[in-house]
């Protein structure tokens, strides 16, 4: 007992100490700390999810990939189930999964007989690419059409933007992407064909894998003009939902702040309007406009699997599309884990968002 006091008494307990005044002292770094160790459990979860849905649905991989006369053989069935891991426990099937995992090993995709990583690794930036330019011209758009829209409560100016968010909402996705296909590449001629590039481009230098970052990192002003018209349209039409959602959410949060006291207040000790809405309105508006946008950007992500066929973009939609219709399970399993790890990244980007705005939620 003594020697266990004297090691608690020791430097170890000095240590001890200092780490807990520090963290007494830094909110945030809690805060930042908690938030990271929820995403982490939560990925768990995510790979937990995504393997058990994935062994449920109906079908036999054996089935969709091996041919007509293979599928009649039973040793050659027994062969593929063996070297996939399927003629084992479900349990045992996903204990294998995650020690593969933290190596960084995804499997074997059953169609390219490629690594699952290495086919992500070509096909994610691509959705990126798209759903990231969406997002910050929805962002753009949405947030500055719902400040209006709330300033000029009730007259013209709202009554149109409230009408144009109710179209955006409530037109189909799909049948937008097919609209603008139709009309401004095949009728108009005025947006470029299908895919990334004109084929009279080549991909230019693999930095990021986003065509228009790594043409202008290159200096290949070209081939970054023909990427962003190809980017342009598409990521239009994943916009439109995206704007309409936004302008409905800002208009409410703002009109929320509007008819708060401390509003009228500042109003009344004569501060200019334009500071009154920066520095006091959009600040108090934009947690829950910050929820709405981590919300809308996993609508994107959504959104692409349609717009991506249509539009020929190949990314994690299609990518998805054809591995679900062939019941590929690494692949699925693969794209399953990235728009999670996606998801759980957004949202732990704006609960820091909302730690950085609000400094109350960092001691709650």
């Amino acid at each position: 007992m003594s020697l266990l006091s004297a090691a608690s008494s020791g430097p170890a307990s000095g240590w001890q100490q200092q780490v807990v005044a520090a963290w007494r002292r830094h909110p945030f770094a809690r805060f930042l700390i908690r938030r990271i160790g929820t995403a982490l459990l939560l990925m768990l979860g995510v790979t937990l999810v995504t393997f058990v849905l994935t062994n449920l649905v109906p079908g036999d991989p054996a089935a969709a990939n091996l041919g007509q006369r293979a599928i009649g053989d039973p040793a050659i069935v027994a062969q593929f189930r063996h070297e996939n891991g399927l003629d084992k426990p479900l349990p045992e099937q996903y204990l294998t999964y995650l020690g593969n995992l933290l190596h960084g090993d995804l499997g074997t995709s059953q169609q390219s007989h490629q690594s699952v990583l290495d086919d992500l690794k070509s096909v994610v930036p691509a959705t990126v690419e798209l759903a990231g330019t969406a997002i910050v011209l929805s962002l753009v758009i949405g947030v500055t059409f719902g400040v209006i829209a709330a300033l000029r409560r009730d007259k013209l100016t709202d009554q149109v933007l409230r009408l144009v968010s109710l179209l955006g909402v409530s037109v189909p996705t799909f049948w937008l992407a097919l609209l603008a296909f139709y009309v401004f590449f095949y009728r108009l001629g005025w947006a470029p064909g299908s895919g990334r590039l004109s084929p009279s481009f080549s991909a230019p230098p693999h930095l990021t894998g986003l065509y228009t970052v790594d043409a202008a990192l290159a200096g290949q002003w070209p081939c970054f003009f023909s990427a962003v018209g190809h980017l342009i349209l598409p990521a239009l039409v994943l916009t439109a939902y995206t704007v309409g959602l936004l302008t409905r959410f800002t208009r409410s949060a703002v009109l929320e702040v509007l008819g708060q006291d401390y509003i009228r207040a500042a109003r009344a000790k004569g501060l200019p309007g334009r500071r009154v809405l920066v520095q006091y309105v959009l600040r108090a508006a934009l947690v829950p406009i910050v929820t709405v946008a981590g919300l809308a950007f996993g609508a994107l992500l959504s959104g692409t699997v349609l717009v991506e066929s249509i539009f020929a973009w190949p990314g994690l939609g299609a990518y998805a599309y054809r591995s679900a219709t062939t019941l590929d399970l690494p692949a699925v399993m693969g794209v399953g884990l990235v728009v999670g790890l996606i998801y759980l990244l957004v949202n732990l980007a704006a609960d820091i968002l909302y730690g950085v705005i609000d400094p109350r939620v960092r001691v709650q």
